[in-house]
């Protein structure tokens, strides 16, 4: 019977011991956010969203590259649009106009993605866009209206 106590007790030093041990060993995990710049952000083009349509879109875009050279669209604190149809989308195009050809679409139109809440925002360009896209359009697909574009200079 001592024995067999003096085993247990070494068992559990031994479990103890060895929890303690592989927890401190572990290395700190990082998790990084790959839709955000990493590093800074500098700023190669800039532009003030021109409203359209009464839709209270306002707002600087800027694009630019970060320390790991991404390339991201950037709504800075200012930007502010209707939410309400829900189906304000994010666009560069050749021009200011949206022009998409349904049946072969369009190459001077590249669709980035929706818009989901006012204020500041990144939206991650991967693959990098050609250089030949200098206009953002605010397009609304539920109202098949513009609600604003920005020229980026």
């Amino acid at each position: 019977m001592i024995k067999l106590n003096y085993l247990k007790k070494r068992l559990w030093i031994f479990v103890i011991g060895g929890f303690f041990l592989a927890c401190d060993d572990e290395p700190e995990v990082t998790i990084i956010d790959t839709s955000m710049p990493q590093g800074t952000f500098e700023v190669s083009a800039t532009g003030t969203i021109v409203e359209q349509n009464e839709t209270g879109t306002t707002g600087t875009v800027s694009m630019g590259t970060d320390s790991e050279g991404t390339r991201f669209l950037k709504f800075d604190n200012d930007f502010m649009t209707n939410l309400g149809t829900g189906t304000v989308t994010v666009n560069l195009s050749t021009s200011m106009e949206y022009s998409p050809d349904l049946g072969a679409g369009n190459p001077d139109l590249l669709i980035i993605g929706p818009v989901r809440n006012n204020g500041e925002q990144y939206f991650k360009l991967d693959p990098a866009p050609d250089s030949k896209f200098d206009h953002v359009i605010f397009w609304c697909e539920t109202a098949e209206i513009p609600f604003g574009y920005a020229a980026l200079q």
